[in-house]
């Protein structure tokens, strides 16, 4: 069936949602379209958008008034070729672009299921799913709608969940089926016969909440978000699952939060609307210039003169009232004439310089990303000069910063640093590419390790070294599976996974777990069972994890968490070694790893049985029961001994710090929007430079909307003072928004700024720097980190304009565990509110939304699909890319762009106003000063060819230049090279312009002769004249306007020249008169004629010097007195003048590097409850052979 929208019914909206298993809702289909036209709106919605463009409105106008022969002297012809050349144009790009969304929609709606129908297992289409059906969904499928899961292949209805599209995070999801339901299993007859109702709210883009209720068998049963699987997610380490539909197709949660196509265009555009305007009112006044003149010429003089020039039959013969009908229609003749002002071929070329704008970016060999065979890609051509402007970047983290691939780097144990390769001097090797890595136990390709010293420790059974490795092996949620002869590990949290896969690599080997043993395999030979009695759970506010367990008789706890968790809890004994590890710890940060501390504790067996009473009284009790249960593990876990600390690489994307660097180097702020805890984005914050000791950090936690409000207003006053203690200045009316430019201060610039100023104390001239440097760490701005429950009443319409205020006043923010929702909503906040350019960077589903939202959307090509990259305007294989896309393509692009449109409003403004200052010699009755072929050929031959090689190829400076002068992006961002200004001045170039084209001429011919008699102050000579002089000075104007000159850019300049003479013989020779005898063509003769005569060459070269020389000399005369940025970045290209200071720039730079403060980068992905599911035997390894003759491989898969 063909979808039709317009002839779909309207929604109605739901209160609530009401249906029964197996009986099917029509209305209810699983079928998504995220294209933004079908096939019979296509052209009615494309033309709509295309005529919201002012110009092509204007042009359609003119097209129409142009068939009016009474007050036309150009053919429709001429205005209709262009703008159904451009129209086409951008009808076929938005209808490539479309087609692709629909290629995509199709591919994902024609994915198979299984559903149950009539008691069989029926192979169907997502597309044909509806609410109501029972679906069939296998391991590593995606969900195909949002379902209510019913049974699953364990027991326990438990099912395992990849959420990477949805929330970004990479570790598992547990769902569980209602007991009551899973022991429907597999068995087709009963769940064919099954007719549960089910009751929920209606769609909704909540993605962590689920409120709804199940009737069946004359019960009620509630059903929460832990019994719902969302649309987008992954089935894993689940055999199967059936469930019920409970929305399809735009319905699912995952489509609520992706957001509607938009149609985006640029600033300049904006811009380029207004200026039209501006440029149509001018056209207008001289229009009505024009017909005053007209009304007073024809009145006083035109009315005696009819016998010689006839009035048209329809003009009245009164003088006043004729006089006053000429006038009206010369106005509308006007028009016309004077349309080339604002000319179609405008539209044209930009279309045309954006196409090869696009292919530069597509072409651009330097971001190809070999690996994964990706290059980059110009998914639209429209946005190309916004990339030049960006202010504000928000970018997902996992996936897009990250590789999503965590590793174990390197450990202390027992205050011996191991994982840092020494050279023969004792210094660290930091470039280990061409070390070979050590043969580990098993051969894991994931873990590369180089020190020996760890494998000599273990060969010489160290016993500290065992306690480490035993620990990693015992204290973990981690599942193991035999798959395929390899065990593979299951892990809800990537860290435990790392940790495990480390000990394991080392010849310690997790193997098996029941709800009541742990099974660790030690070498190749030697299994141990160890009795698991407790699992201590971890959660956000323990942040730490203990196991208890016996072997041989005795007990021991083993504990990991956070460093200031651990350190609390430490015997005091171990005070020193604490001392001593975190100096080690301080070392992993510098190095921006991920750090556990790891301690233990031997426990009598009296002391542990009174416990775990105590435990148990705690876990029964009916009040205040988490409480109790936190003050039990609190009292075991004590008079711990420190065993050492582990360093996990959360691996970046290569080139990610060096990339945030330049970015923020380029004063744009980058926030990043992640579905990952508040510690794990801190610690990337910290690894990928984009948080620094030097910032000050607020966090904000709260769970409610006064909490929010407080901790807001808490933080702004804090900021308020901080700016008054260190740049000494007096904020007086502290309820106006802060703004760092009230105060003078840069930010983007906030360490030089801080060595230049110089304020005054008690009479003393001191600068701030001297003051800092008092400190550990050099005050570089703010920060600010806040978690989604605190973003939800942040974003609420009360308080979202003080988050905006705050956040603003933050060179970096971060939002974690976020919505796709809030990810947009975080765009459009600072979309609406501060006028500025914003990016949106993701690589996965659930940054489709903010990707669609934003100005410019940049899809990563990367682990979680390629949605991100449908819905992008530009497509890159690695986040490093992000730096040459818009400090070189983005700036190149805005530079030859702005260039481009001051340029053609100057030249054509110099064409258009020759025609109105004839008009004051022609009577003003609307004749065209030039050869109407020259007219049609202007912007076409004449002009055009030097202006659009200028718009493509164009550059400043080299891109590898580009790239280490990132201040140089700021033109962009502050509209510099191209604004109201600009525009103006380039206006007012033309209108100078032609009247020197103009009257210069006029006044050398007006009365001359040549030496043989004949008179060359005829109109064709005069038009002649004026054209020849127009095209020489435009061209050469170009020419001073260009940066990069190229040997086809001279073959283009002169050429265009030389072609204009070319033509122009040809076209005024004896030729064209026998070719078209019947017609007479006044300007035969006419370039033989003028080019012969002394005086045009005198009028050429004069004209030349009047208009080309001041120009010179004022521009030599900037560059050499009144430099920007741009002319210095040249003269250091040309010169190296900066090398110098360059390097002590950097020498400074690592200087501020050491001073760095301690930190903890304690980070753990781990959700809350995994100990109580193992403990309780819901969850449990697979069965697998023991012992030495197993023939298992023991290998890892990364989920």
């Amino acid at each position: 069936m063909v979808h039709i929208p317009i002839l779909r019914k309207k929604k109605v909206q739901e209160t609530s949602r009401k249906f029964r298993a197996n009986e099917y809702r029509q209305d209810f289909n699983n079928r998504i379209s995220t294209s933004k036209y079908s096939p019979i709106t296509f052209l009615p919605k494309n033309l709509f958008e295309q005529f919201r463009r002012l110009a092509n409105a204007y042009f359609l106008v003119l097209v129409c008034l142009q068939f009016i022969p009474q007050i036309t002297s150009l053919t429709p012809g001429t205005s209709i070729a262009p703008l159904s050349i451009v129209l086409l144009i951008t009808a076929v790009k938005d209808a490539v672009d479309d087609i692709r969304r629909h290629l995509s929609d199709k591919q994902i709606n024609n994915r198979q299921v299984k559903v149950i129908i009539e008691q069989q297992l029926i192979s169907k289409k997502w597309q044909d799913i509806k609410v109501g059906d029972i679906v069939h969904v296998e391991n590593n499928h995606f969900i195909p709608a949002d379902i209510v899961l019913l049974s699953t292949s364990t027991a326990n209805g438990i099912c395992f969940l990849e959420t990477a599209e949805l929330d970004g995070e990479v570790n598992l999801k547990l769902r569980q089926a209602l007991k009551e339901t899973c022991v429907l299993e597999d068995h087709i007859d009963q769940l064919s016969s099954f007719r549960g109702e089910i009751e929920c709210q209606p769609p909704n883009n909540n993605l962590r909440h689920f409120e709804g209720n199940l009737s069946w068998n004359e019960r009620i049963f509630t059903l929460k978000n832990e019994n719902v699987l969302l649309r987008g997610t992954i089935l894993k380490n689940t055999e199967w699952i059936f469930g019920v539909v409970c929305y399809a197709g735009l319905d699912t949660k995952v489509m609520q939060n992706s957001g509607k196509a938009q149609f985006k265009r640029t600033k300049i555009d904006h811009l380029l609307n207004r200026f039209i305007i501006s440029i149509f009112l001018f056209l207008l006044i001289m229009c009505t210039i024009m017909t005053i003149c007209s009304g007073i010429w024809e009145s006083s003089v035109g009315y005696y003169f009819r016998i010689y020039v006839r009035w048209e039959t329809y003009i009245s013969t009164d003088r006043q009232i004729g006089a006053l009908e000429k006038s009206l229609l010369t106005f509308l003749s006007y028009v016309i004439i004077l349309h080339t002002v604002i000319p179609i071929s405008l539209y044209v070329s930009v279309e045309m310089i954006r196409l090869v704008q696009s292919k530069w970016i597509d072409w651009d060999n330097k971001m190809y990303y070999a690996p994964n065979n990706v290059q980059a890609q110009a998914r639209t051509t429209t946005l190309n000069e916004e990339l030049g402007q960006i202010q504000y970047i928000f970018s997902d983290k996992t996936g897009t910063l990250t590789q999503n691939i965590m590793t174990f780097k390197k450990c202390s144990i027992r205050g011996k640093l191991y994982g840092y390769i020494l050279n023969e001097a004792g210094d660290e090797i930091h470039n280990i590419e061409n070390l070979k890595a050590v043969e580990l136990h098993d051969n894991n390709y994931d873990v590369q390790w180089y020190d020996t010293k760890l494998l000599d420790a273990i060969e010489n059974n160290d016993e500290d070294v065992k306690n480490f490795f035993i620990l990693l092996s015992l204290c973990h949620t981690v599942m193991s599976e035999e798959k395929d002869g390899d065990i593979i590990y299951q892990a809800q949290s990537p860290d435990d996974e790392a940790l495990v896969s480390a000990s394991r690599a080392f010849g310690f080997m997790f193997v098996d777990r029941t709800q009541s043993t742990i099974t660790v395999r030690f070498g190749n030979n030697k299994e141990e069972t160890y009795d698991l009695l407790q699992i201590l759970d971890f959660d956000n506010d323990r942040k730490r994890m203990s196991v208890i367990v016996k072997q041989h008789g005795r007990i021991f706890l083993y504990c990991k968490g956070a460093d200031w968790k651990i350190k609390q809890r430490l015997a005091p004994s171990e005070k020193n070694l604490m001392t001593l590890t975190n100096e080690h710890l301080h070392k992993f940060a510098t190095d921006g790893l991920r750090t556990l501390c790891l301690a233990y504790r031997e426990l009598n067996e009296n002391d542990y049985n009174r416990w775990a009473q105590k435990l148990h009284v705690a876990t029964i009790s009916m009040e205040n029961r988490n409480e109790k249960i936190n003050n039990a593990y609190e009292e075991i876990e004590r008079n711990l001994i420190l065993i050492g600390a582990t360093a996990i690489e959360d691996k970046l994307q290569d080139g990610v710090p060096e990339c945030i660097e330049r970015l923020t180097s380029a004063g744009i702020k980058i926030w990043v929007l992640t579905g990952d805890k508040l510690e794990t984005a801190e610690n990337i914050g910290f690894s990928c430079r984009l948080l620094t000791n030097g910032l000050v950090l607020y966090h904000i936690e709260d769970e409610n909307e006064d909490s929010v409000e407080n901790r807001l207003q808490e933080i702004r006053n804090k900021i308020i003072t901080t700016i008054e203690q260190i740049f000494h200045v007096q904020i007086e009316d502290k309820t106006k928004r802060l703004n760092w430019e009230d105060w003078g201060i840069d930010i983007m610039k906030l360490n030089q700024q801080s060595t230049n100023r110089t304020p005054y104390s008690n009479g003393h001239r001191t600068t701030i720097i001297d003051r800092i440097e008092q400190d550990t760490e050099q005050f570089e701005g703010f920060g600010l980190l806040i978690t989604g429950q605190a973003l939800m009443f942040a974003l609420n319409e009360k308080l979202q304009m003080k988050f905006l205020e705050i956040s603003t006043m933050c060179q970096a923010v971060v939002c974690c565990s976020v919505t796709p929702l809030q990810k947009a909503q975080v765009v459009d906040l600072v979309m609406k509110n501060e006028n500025k350019i914003t990016l949106a960077i993701g690589d996965g589903a659930n940054d489709v939304s903010m990707i669609k939202k934003a100005h410019i959307g940049v899809g990563i090509s990367g682990q979680e699909g390629r949605q991100a990259v449908l819905a992008s305007d530009y497509s890159l294989g690695q986040f490093r890319f992000l730096e040459r896309l818009l400090l070189v393509h983005g700036r190149w692009s805005y530079l030859r762009i702005s260039k481009f449109l001051r340029y053609f409003f100057y030249k054509n403004v110099a064409f258009t106003l020759c025609h109105f200052w004839f008009g004051f010699f022609s009577g003003f009755t609307a004749q065209t000063l030039y050869d109407p072929f020259f007219i049609a050929t202007y912007n076409i031959f004449f002009t055009s060819l030097p202006v659009l090689v200028l718009g493509v190829s164009d550059q400043d400076i080299s891109a590898d230049h580009s790239l280490s002068k990132p201040y140089l992006y700021k033109f962009g961002q502050n509209n510099k090279l191209f604004n109201k200004k600009i525009f103006a001045e380039s206006i007012i170039h033309g209108i100078v312009t032609s009247c020197i084209i103009f009257f210069i001429p006029y006044l050398s011919v007006i009365h001359s002769t040549r030496s043989d008699g004949i008179i060359v102050n005829d109109l064709q000579s005069f038009s002649f004249t004026i054209a020849t002089i127009l095209i020489i000075i435009v061209n050469l104007e170009n020419a001073f306007e260009i940066f990069y000159w190229t040997s086809f850019y001279h073959f283009v300049l002169w050429g265009t020249i030389v072609a204009h003479f070319l033509f122009h013989f040809v076209l005024y020779s004896t030729i064209i008169r026998k070719l078209y005898r019947k017609r007479n063509y006044p300007y035969v003769g006419v370039a033989q004629v003028v080019l012969s005569t002394d005086q045009f060459w005198f009028t050429l070269i004069l004209t030349c010097v009047i208009l080309l020389l001041p120009i010179f000399f004022r521009e030599f005369f900037r560059i050499r007195f009144m430099p920007n940025e741009i002319d210095r970045a040249r003269l250091n290209q040309k010169f190296r003048i900066e090398e110098k200071a360059s390097f002590l720039t950097d020498m400074q730079h690592e200087l501020r590097r050491v001073k760095r403060t301690t930190r903890s980068t304690y980070a753990f992905s781990q959700e809350k409850g995994w100990g109580r599911l193992i403990t309780s035997g819901l969850m449990q390894s697979k069965s697998i052979p023991r012992g030495p003759s197993s023939s298992l491989n023991t290998t890892k898969t990364v989920i």
